[in-house]
């Protein structure tokens, strides 16, 4: 059975690049190795004849995509309370918790935000993302805070995924930082990649190696030995705003795995101890999918964020 169907003429020759790479780049909130799976099945074919995924789209050809319908979701609805800052018939935007897994994955089956939406959405979310992410469009960290929007149909979920891949979603961060940064304002352009001998890590690399990354962000504020930043995602890669922080030697306040040696000390010196993460996407503007109007979500700040606030700030 078929949710629906699309199809694309290919406009020009990409001789170097394979029909799964290609269609990636159409459809980037659906992985590749889905379609992988679509073209051996047969429900992708080329000029209406089956085709491997190694298939080099040509000039003209006709790419024709049924899309299946989704299945029931894996994970089981549950009733946790959610901070739902925007919502529609067909997104809906929310505050997440620190310390909240987005989607169930080893070792978190239970109690992640696909289950509270489940229970709260009735079901009714978008199928792209898989049996394991419905509704999912992007992810924060389990340990950052703030915006996140999700997607309750299949066509809002491929419209703001295209708007991800594209650049055209405006994602505004708060952070605390260890150190005190001399300048107002600056700029990170540094290739993330995973960390060549600490697999669950990512680092800064070299471009042959890694992938584009940009950061930009501004000082709200000075503070005892931390800074209160600003920071605009320009890019979406794993860790980025963490890891590009660290390589110009102010890593986040309570990041564990980036800057545990500088949180230490920032605790040593102010006697203050970050119960988290101090990373909160504090804002998400986009076009809305369905009205092509703009928007823009704002959340507010957890409390943990205004007891740092008040704990670093100078005396006197």
């Amino acid at each position: 059975m078929f949710d629906r169907k699309d199809t694309i003429t290919v406009e020009k020759s990409a001789p170097g690049v394979r029909l799964d790479v290609y269609l990636h780049t159409q459809f980037p909130a659906v992985s590749r190795s889905a379609i992988q799976r679509l073209i051996e099945s047969g429900d992708i074919r080329v000029n209406g004849r089956r085709v491997k995924p190694t298939h080099r789209p040509r000039a003209g050809e006709l790419i024709e995509i049924n899309w299946p319908a989704p299945r029931a979701a894996e994970a089981h609805p549950e009733p946790i309370p959610l901070d739902i800052l925007y919502e529609d018939e067909c997104l809906l935007v929310l505050n997440k918790p620190a310390g909240m897994v987005v989607h169930p994955a080893a070792g978190h089956h239970e109690h992640t935000l696909v289950n509270a939406l489940l229970y709260h959405c009735k079901g009714q979310l978008s199928g792209v993302g898989g049996v394991a992410r419905p509704g999912i469009v992007h992810r924060l960290d389990k340990d950052t805070s703030g915006c996140l929007v999700v997607a309750k149909t299949d066509a809002a979920h491929l419209a703001l995924a295209a708007q991800f891949a594209r650049r055209q979603v405006e994602k505004i961060y708060h952070a605390f930082v260890c150190g005190v940064i001399p300048r107002d304002s600056g700029e990170i352009r540094a290739a993330i990649a995973r960390h060549p001998t600490h697999r669950k890590r990512m680092a800064v690399r070299d471009e042959s190696v890694g992938r584009q990354a940009h950061t930009k962000f501004r000082v709200l504020e000075r503070l005892e030995a931390t800074t209160l930043v600003e920071v605009t995602m320009l890019t979406g890669r794993t860790h980025q705003i963490r890891v590009h922080f660290q390589f110009i030697g102010y890593p986040l306040l309570g990041d564990p795995v980036y800057g545990p040696r500088q949180t230490k000390r920032v605790t040593e010196l102010t006697n203050y101890a970050p119960p988290r993460l101090m990373l909160h996407a504090s804002r998400l503007s986009f076009t809305h999918p369905l009205t092509q109007e703009p928007m823009s979500v704002e959340a507010p700040w957890p409390d943990e964020f205004r007891d740092a606030l008040r704990a670093l700030r100078p005396r006197g």
